[in-house]
């Protein structure tokens, strides 16, 4: 159960048009959002970080960068097929996947790692497949949901319907579970 309600979608006017960016993505305004409102300016560098690592002027298809921060229901929403989100489990040996998003998934995985496990070796990997504005898009999608992760997690925030719905179907066949994450019966 959250600990924190989110409010409601319409009780902050001031960010409807910030909303409205995770309207068009999305498709709905994540529950986090919906709890930071709470302080707004929060909210707005948050979803200006968003915005940045999300830029579709950006190098790094942003399939992949849903993938990368494993983001099931906007990954197929950004052309990601089913088979292949199904496969991010074994991605290091699915076809699906090509050496450089091994090397990117890897790489925002060692990143992700408390304490951080980038070490040089992996590093040179992956600027074997990526330019360096590329490294710095891949890397912005680990520090957005690095920030989501704690928040989510402090927070018990419950997943919205349309996640919940994709990771179970898609990820909870390899362990996945929603735990504190659930919505309440």
């Amino acid at each position: 159960m959250a600990r924190l309600d989110p409010l409601p979608r319409d009780a902050v006017a001031e960010l409807d048009k910030d909303f409205a960016f995770f309207e068009r993505t999305l498709g709905f305004v994540p529950n986090s959002l919906l709890t930071m409102a709470r302080r707004p300016a929060l909210a707005r560098g948050l979803i200006a970080l968003s915005r940045g690592v999300y830029d579709p002027r950006g190098e790094v298809d942003l399939g992949l960068k849903r993938l990368i921060g494993h983001a099931a229901t906007s990954s197929m929403r950004h052309g990601v097929s089913a088979e292949k989100l199904a496969a991010l489990p074994a991605y290091r040996t699915s076809t699906l996947y090509n050496d450089a998003e091994r090397a990117a998934i890897d790489f925002a995985l060692a990143a992700a790692s408390q304490p951080n496990d980038v070490d040089d070796e992996l590093f040179a990997r992956l600027r074997g497949h990526w330019r360096e504005g590329q490294i710095v898009e891949i890397l912005g999608v680990v520090g957005l949901f690095g920030f989501f992760n704690r928040w989510n997690d402090s927070m018990a925030t419950t997943l919205e319907p349309e996640p919940l719905a994709q990771a179970r179907e898609h990820l909870a066949p390899h362990g996945w579970q929603a735990g504190k994450h659930a919505s309440p019966p």
